[in-house]
């Protein structure tokens, strides 16, 4: 897969990561948050991810 320049990613444990740099290669990711009310970033997690092979 082609890496997005709009998403950067340093996670290279998930599917979607560009291992060659530090990018995503989905379209578009879904942000999704651990709180009734995200007040941090603390409180968001990226609900793309996907681990990779290991």
């Amino acid at each position: 897969m082609e890496k997005n320049k709009s998403i950067g990613c340093i996670v290279s444990e998930c599917k979607y990561h560009a291992q060659e740099q530090n990018y995503c290669t989905l379209d578009q990711i879904q942000v999704v948050k651990h709180e009734g009310h995200a007040e941090s970033k603390q409180c968001t997690d990226c609900g793309s991810f996907e681990l990779g092979r290991q």
